[in-house]
């Protein structure tokens, strides 16, 4: 059971001393002075006690983790399916779109079909003038 909790410390024991505590403040002290840095104070700073028990701790963990996940699909569920008039206007643009890209695609064939006859006869004159 020696092993279970913080080193130096017997948990099968109800309270601490003094001196264990003034111990354990100077080891905590000892440890900052190592990573402190120029502009954190120069006393360690003192644990947090938390005077809940065990149980409101974790059940207040379960309950954010519930919040987090709540939040998470709460968009979700806010998303609304399309209505009929706003389906068939989104049917009307893409039609059009498709039209105007088969007109364009049209337009471009044309436009390379003239070019093709007119560097057709460009050839043949060349050929005929030679």
């Amino acid at each position: 059971m020696e092993g279970a909790g913080p080193p130096g410390v017997d948990l099968s024991r109800k309270f601490v001393s003094e001196a264990e505590l003034d111990e354990m403040r100077k080891k905590r002290q000892e440890e900052w002075e190592k990573v402190r840095k120029p502009d954190d104070p120069e006393d360690a700073p003192e644990e947090v006690y938390d005077p809940r028990s065990l149980f409101e701790r974790l059940q207040e963990q379960k309950d954010k983790k519930q919040e987090e996940y709540e939040e998470q699909f709460k968009f979700r569920n806010m998303v609304r399916g399309l209505d009929e008039d706003e389906s068939s206007f989104l049917d009307e643009v893409s039609r059009q779109q498709c039209l105007v890209e088969k007109q364009r695609r049209d337009e471009e064939k044309q436009e390379l079909l003239e070019y093709r006859i007119s560097f057709y006869h460009m050839l043949v004159y060349i050929k005929l003038n030679i």
